[in-house]
């Protein structure tokens, strides 16, 4: 038996007329068969370079044409061009080929038509099949290490999508890397299509339909505050960049960590524009902590807690907000059906351990960054994107960092985390929640560390400092911070358009020119204060 592969360029007359001599043959003598290599021009001197390699092969020209030795394997025998296959033909089987020159231009044309067709169906097959492709950066963290499994178990993008996985970390942690790909090819997951890992970052995103911003290691040492804050530029400058550029026009983006994911969220927002109703920071980390150290003191299960809001910063200066927090399933004096809750605050007659060691607790976890260890984390990425997908469940309050448009009188322009819920592939602020509303204290201390730390991270601003109190603040945040009386309505109307005008762009030549004073680098990490809960947590209880 003879088996000859015939390799040529789509628009190649010689291919074309090769083509038809070995279709000739193989109609007619049962023991020649071919098979045929079409190549678009633009890749067949690529194409032809490896095989020739390969092969340890020399042929520069189109077609190429070997026979492949099917009785004793190995690799295959190079007859050569077209005029070597003519030559074999008229030899072995006395036949040749008298097809015109102006004939065989024409079939090459028909030959490049018809490749480009197939070409386009094939990606618009490949496309109705293709799975979703989800990239995580800095994949050597722990966090990463937990969220693969729970990613490939069909949980949370749906049990009849597959995805390919793209682990995104620098060069020298190509090892680590390799050994994370293998043990998630060990997983078998048959929703697993392919685990891949990227190096080069100008290959960051391609064709990304989902993804998840993890903690940045820090290549150099910082010394203060203000370096740190802005040394997340330059990165995310640069992912952002690269979504624009690479990723699937849909893509979706979501950020969590431990250290400022509200500015890094923003800073991703304002590099890549195109994309920023999509990005958002995840927040149900704060919140599962909180969940938790409630129910250890209710003797109850954290699942059965719902409706804790986080306010702020994800990973800083945040609001564990208790007022509409529920219990279900509560084993009490009350019981009631499936489906009855119960007011966390009616329950919890130690309203000291509320103002104090729950306030205190949540602040260390917040200060250390403990409440978003490797499992935690991975558990609040999935969550979110589950929601994000499939929907919350309904009427329950989730919290979410997204960007502000002046929701329950937050500034514009900074991420902060406030309650949503999910539905239909997107989300919806929860503003027609009744009494929510938060004191001008309160607000102040979460935005002012926000706002600053935008301004210090764009180099509107030289030195941070956090806020202290109402009377400690510059004349500028005046108006929006300190609750004020008005004599007349005038007055009034005149107040609240200037504090709309500094809502509406928070980096103002006031704002920049605010004089701060040097504070110790350490008392100015954004931290979870107790001040801001001891002064509301009597109303929380009360309400």
């Amino acid at each position: 038996m003879a088996k000859f592969v015939i390799a040529g360029k789509a628009d190649c007359p010689y291919y074309a007329k090769a083509e038809l001599l070995a279709d000739y043959l193989q109609k007619n003598l049962p023991d020649f068969h071919i098979y045929k290599i079409v190549q678009h021009p633009d890749i067949w001197e690529e194409w032809l370079k490896d095989v020739c390699e390969k092969n340890k092969w020399s042929h520069r020209s189109s077609p190429i044409i070997w026979r492949e030795l099917l009785d004793r394997g190995g690799k295959g025998l190079l007859l050569g061009g077209y005029n070597e296959f003519l030559e074999h033909a008229q030899l072995y089987y006395g036949v040749t080929s008298s097809m015109s020159t102006q004939l065989m231009m024409v079939i090459a044309k028909e030959n490049l038509k018809a490749h480009i067709e197939k070409e386009v169906e094939g990606e618009s097959q490949q496309d109705l099949v293709s799975p979703l492709q989800v990239w995580i950066t800095s994949a050597t963290v722990p966090a990463c290490y937990h969220l693969i499994p729970i990613l490939t178990s069909g949980e949370v993008f749906g049990m009849q999508t597959e995805i390919s996985l793209v682990l995104l970390s620098s060069k020298h942690m190509e090892d680590s890397l390799q050994a994370l790909v293998t043990e998630a090819e060990d997983l078998a997951s048959p929703l697993l299509h392919k685990v891949s890992i990227c190096t080069k970052e100008e290959e960051a995103f391609c064709g990304a339909h989902v993804i998840i911003i993890l903690d940045d290691p820090t290549d150099r040492e910082v010394f203060s505050l203000e370096e740190c804050l802005r040394s997340r530029v330059s990165l995310c400058q640069r992912y952002g960049n690269l979504m624009e550029k690479n990723a699937d026009a849909s893509v979706r983006v979501i950020i969590a960590g431990k250290t400022f994911v509200n500015l890094k969220t923003f800073l991703l927002m304002k590099f890549a524009p195109n994309v920023s109703r999509n990005i958002i920071a995840v927040a149900l980390g704060v919140e599962g902590e909180a969940k938790a150290m409630l129910a250890r003191k209710l003797k109850t299960t954290p699942s059965y807690i719902k409706d804790v809001i986080i306010w702020g910063n994800i990973s800083g200066n945040n609001y564990v907000d208790l007022r509409k927090a529920k219990v279900y399933n509560y084993k009490g004096a009350i019981c009631g059906p499936p489906g009855y809750s119960q007011p966390v605050l009616s329950l919890i007659f130690d309203s000291e351990w509320v103002k104090r060691e729950f306030v205190e607790t949540l602040k260390n976890l917040s200060v250390t960054g403990k409440h978003f260890g490797g499992i935690l984390a991975a558990h609040s990425i999935a969550t979110t994107l589950k929601y994000w997908y499939h929907g919350s469940p309904p009427g329950e309050i989730v919290s979410l960092g997204i960007l502000s448009e002046g929701q329950f009188g937050i500034p514009q322009g900074i991420v902060f985390s406030m309650p949503v819920k999910f539905e239909k592939g997107t989300w919806v602020v929860l503003t027609d929640l009744q009494d929510i509303e938060l004191s001008q204290q309160i607000m102040a201390r979460m935005t002012n560390d926000l706002i600053q730390e935008k301004l210090v991270a764009l180099g509107d601003l030289e030195i941070y400092q956090r806020y202290k109190s109402e009377t400690d603040l510059p004349k500028v945040y005046e108006n929006f911070i300190v609750p004020k009386v008005y004599e007349n309505l005038n007055e009034q109307k005149f107040s609240e358009e200037h504090k709309g005008s500094m809502y509406s762009e928070l980096t103002t030549d006031e704002e920049k020119e605010l004089h701060l004073s040097n504070v110790d680098f350490l008392d100015m990490i954004p931290q979870t204060t107790s001040e801001k809960l001891h002064q509301e947590s009597s109303n929380d209880s009360e309400g």
